[in-house]
């Protein structure tokens, strides 16, 4: 797997939530290897030597990965060369060889000790069950395999070989959800699925990599090993560069958000929590992952039209505003989508920044469109903005609570808001998510505002 996600219960609350799931894993992994010495021949064929170099490779491999800014993704191709190694030598001694090489990698990187625990049991379980699958389905070393052709070995193993994969990303993925749920107290199937979208594609390139690996070391013996490590560090090049990338897009959008509060200082984290609702309500209406993450983005960047300078006065204005004062203000969509429209990356999301202000019954601004015209991520958008606006105290009124804010979406549900939206959203269970989200968010900004800046000013 070239991308995988990694726990972090350091602190002493996180590390006691995790340790049930680390021991249930821990005992998994040990019934895992006893099963393989007791059920899986070892054969004469295979290198002990070929593999071990292979699980090294895997050692060096995981000292090249990274973390993606801000997130707990970490980039690494070490599992690539460990399903090698695996792949050589599927006996006790492969798994052996895994289990070693993940524990060098864990005393080198002085992990905690149950981040140390459940790392090398997570990845002994899935090469363990992995093993024991890959002979389930008729997989022999590639020693054993007398067509030493490429196609030729595949047509005999890659059926087995897909299996040892499969088994070692899904328990991979599962575990590592698992115990971010026990920590975070996050729902374990919303986890699974958000963070593994894109696993079904790296599972492909795993399969052919560790396939690769395995043959050209078969072949070529220590210096097909030698020679793999070129492309795994082209690769990882590839992959940090691409996350940099992404960490300097988010730096940019956090840059931008910061410009419009500037402006609007009673709007102190509006932008954020209106992201954070528009996330919920996506998920709510059943929205794919891609489509969810793209509307968070939208609803990150709603308001960014404010920062022109046209609106810097009535901005700062307190009170209710003049008519004259409204018209310029409705300008602000069209000036956010033309700013958004400046970044390529961003050009898909114009469409919902610009019309986040129209009503479902055409009465909004700035283009008086309604119904299904208005793009769905507006829609979405729109609510989570009023949401958070009539929940929040402002000079010429107090803010409303839960129920009083359900009963004005039902008031102007088929109005104001998409009728399909007000429904899912109003429902108890949704309801509750949202507003709690949002008032913990707005607790945490209004935390963070009391705190002593810490930057220095020279």
């Amino acid at each position: 797997m070239i991308e995988r996600v990694e726990p972090t219960p350091t602190s002493r609350g996180g590390a006691r939530k995790a340790t049930p799931v680390v021991a249930v894993t821990a005992t998994l992994a040990i019934v895992s290897f006893v099963l393989v010495v007791l059920t899986v021949s070892p054969s004469e064929g295979p290198s002990v030597v070929l593999a071990a170099s292979l699980a090294g490779l895997a050692v060096l491999a995981d000292f090249m990965s990274f973390y993606a800014q801000g997130k707990s993704v970490v980039g690494s191709i070490a599992l690539i060369p460990l399903s090698s190694a695996a792949l050589i030598l599927p006996d006790y001694r492969g798994l052996a060889l895994v289990v070693i090489a993940q524990t060098i990698t864990e005393i080198l990187k002085k992990r905690p000790a149950v981040k140390f625990c459940f790392n090398v049991a997570q990845v002994s379980l899935g090469f363990g069950m992995g093993i024991l699958l890959f002979h389930r389905f008729g997989g022999v070393p590639f020693s054993d395999i007398s067509d030493v052709s490429f196609f030729g070995s595949a047509s005999k193993i890659l059926v087995p070989t897909t299996v040892l994969v499969a088994s070692v990303m899904l328990i991979n993925t599962l575990s590592v959800s698992a115990v971010v749920a026990a920590v975070s107290g996050q729902n374990f199937v919303r986890l699974w699925i958000d963070g593994n979208k894109a696993t079904a594609v790296f599972s492909v390139f795993h399969v052919i990599l560790t396939f690769y690996t395995s043959w050209l070391s078969q072949n070529l013996g220590f210096f097909g090993t030698l020679g793999m490590a070129i492309p795994m560090i082209a690769v990882r090049q590839l992959l940090r560069t691409t996350a940099e990338l992404t960490g300097v897009t988010e730096e940019l959008l956090d840059l931008m958000v910061a410009a419009i509060e500037a402006r609007d200082p009673y709007t102190s984290g509006h932008s954020k929590r209106v992201s954070e609702a528009s996330r919920i309500i996506a998920k709510a209406i059943g929205l794919k992952p891609d489509k969810v993450e793209r509307v968070e983005v939208a609803a990150l960047l709603h308001d960014v039209g404010k920062i022109d300078e046209q609106f810097a006065r009535i901005l700062a204005k307190e009170g209710r505003l003049t008519p004259d004062e409204w018209t310029v203000m409705k300008l602000h969509p069209v000036r956010g989508a033309e700013l958004v429209g400046l970044l390529t990356s961003l050009k898909d999301i114009v469409p919902a920044v610009r019309h986040h202000h129209e009503n479902w019954d055409g009465t909004g601004y700035p283009d008086a469109i309604k119904g299904e015209n208005i793009p769905l991520a507006s829609r979405i958008i729109m609510f989570a903005d009023t949401l958070d606006a009539i929940t929040t105290d402002r000079p010429y009124r107090k803010a409303l609570d839960a129920e009083e804010a359900r009963r004005e979406f039902v008031k102007f549900r088929g109005k104001q808001f998409d009728p399909f939206i007000c429904d899912a959203v109003v429902s108890p269970e949704v309801w509750a998510e949202l507003f709690a989200a949002v008032e913990a968010s707005r607790a945490a900004q209004q935390k963070l505002s009391h705190e002593p800046s810490k930057t220095a000013v020279a």
